[in-house]
């Protein structure tokens, strides 16, 4: 059968994990952007094993607006696990990423949009961050000891507004904080990322499912996960193959 989504030029991957507090606020933003963005888009929810309502409400959205879909885990993947699981499941030229809880704004994937002919991955960089100031500090020392290990030059790649190519999309390495290392990943790839400022917001809605001890080890090991990955990188380019259709041969 064929995947819906190939019709678009965007599909908006959004991961939810009980969120149903926060759903209908992202449904509406989502439609208000999705009837003035300057490119044909759809949204993909994915529920990652949600234990609250958020699944019965994504089905509810999806059965009135024909430009939502979604898939739903068997299991809970994490965030890393959904985001990869969308972006496989996305036939559409490019893919973005935004966060359910609406910290940042769906309508400023149109200050990314201008820049397709420019990089495989365009990531929202936050400006005047509206987080608690104990929360500031740990990401400015996470994104500190990154940068010293990945060189990837970016000062927030935390920031849930994203656009990528989705053929790279498909091909990146799955582990967990995956996240946290597009750009790492993307420069390993020998593709272009930049960064565009976006704003950002309080979150209105539901309660952040990350804080310092859920953060702080599993973060250091997904770096070391990434340097050992990085050491161990095959990125095979085929230069030949004859797998192209050709007329049958008779014997």
């Amino acid at each position: 059968m064929d995947n819906l989504t190939a019709a678009y030029f965007l599909t908006v991957v959004v991961p939810v994990f009980n969120e149903d507090a926060s759903l209908p606020y992202l449904f509406q933003s989502l439609k208000d952007y999705k009837a003035k963005a300057s490119v044909r888009l759809c949204v993909l929810f994915v529920n990652d094993g949600s234990s609250d309502n958020s699944l019965s409400l994504i089905k509810e959205a999806c059965k009135s607006d024909r430009d939502f879909f979604y898939i739903a885990l068997q299991r809970r993947s994490g965030l890393t696990g959904a985001l990869k699981a969308g972006f496989t499941h996305a036939a559409s030229p490019w893919c973005a990423y935004i966060d359910a809880d609406l910290q940042t704004y769906p309508e400023d994937f149109e200050l990314l949009l201008p820049h397709v002919n420019e990089a495989a991955l365009i990531c929202g960089l936050r400006t005047k961050r509206h987080d608690s100031g104990w929360k500031k500090v740990q990401s400015r020392i996470a994104n500190r000891i990154r940068n010293a290990v990945t060189h990837d030059g970016f000062t927030d790649t935390n920031c849930p507004l994203k656009l990528i190519r989705s053929d790279l999309a498909r091909r990146l390495p799955l582990f967990s904080g995956m996240h946290r290392f597009l750009p790492a990943l993307t420069q390993l790839f020998g593709e272009k990322a930049m960064g565009i400022p976006v704003r950002h917001k309080e979150r209105a809605h539901g309660s952040s499912k990350f804080s310092f001890k859920n953060r702080a080890l599993p973060g250091l090991c997904d770096l070391l996960a990434f340097i050992w990955m990085r050491r161990r990188f095959v990125d095979p380019v085929v230069a030949q193959d004859n797998l192209q259709t050709q007329e049958p041969t008779l014997r």
